[in-house]
Order: structure tokens, then sequence, then C-alpha cells
């Protein structure tokens, strides 16, 4: 099961996290990660190309784990757009989580 955890301060998105498999189906036809990977990896790279910011990432060298963490020391407007991109990452996993349960769990902290 791939866990997302959306880390949050003063309603505000600081970071994610997501660690699992989704192991909907065999590798490479797995369509709950690839799901999940294309809205996640789609988000951060919007957020470093449209918001010119560079984000501090960590990943697995053989998947199942991503983190990221959104940057403070930002102009207030870029802060608001890079918002609005993680808040619509979210929203399409929480889409894959509805029909896809049994293999993403969100939950935030």
């Amino acid at each position: 099961m791939i866990q997302v955890t959306v880390f949050q301060s003063d309603n505000q998105v600081t970071a994610f996290k997501l660690t699992g498999h989704a192991e909907s189906g065999p590798y490479g036809y797995d369509l709950v990660c690839a799901g999940v990977s294309a809205v996640t990896f789609g988000a951060v790279n919007a957020i470093m190309k449209l918001c010119e910011t560079d984000l501090d990432i960590d990943q697995g060298a053989d998947g199942g784990y991503l983190a990221v963490k959104l940057p403070t020391n930002i102009s207030s407007e870029k802060l608001e757009k890079i918002q609005w991109l993680v808040k619509g990452m979210i929203v399409s996993l929480e889409t894959i989580e509805e029909s896809y349960g049994e293999h993403i769990e969100l939950k935030f902290s």
C-alpha cells in the first residue's frame, strides 16, 4: 500500500511523503502506482518549472519513497502558487484513494 502523509502548519502544506508500493498489478502494469507517480511527479515538476523554485527532494533509489519539503523563505505570491499546485495534487490523490483505497491511503499531520 502507498502511504501518503501531508504535513501542514498554519493551514499551509509544508511537506509531503510517499512510502510503499500499491501492488495493484504486476510491475510495469500497476495503474495505481502509475497514477500516483504521474500526479506527484507532475506536481513536483510544475512547482520547479512554473514557480522557478527548487525543492528539497529525497527519493528512494528503487522507488517506494518520495519526500518533498516545500520552501518557506519565498515571496507570498510564489508561496500561494505552490500551495495551489500542491493542493491540486492532493485532490487528485484523494480521487485515486476513493476508487483504490485498498492500495493508497492519505493522512494529514
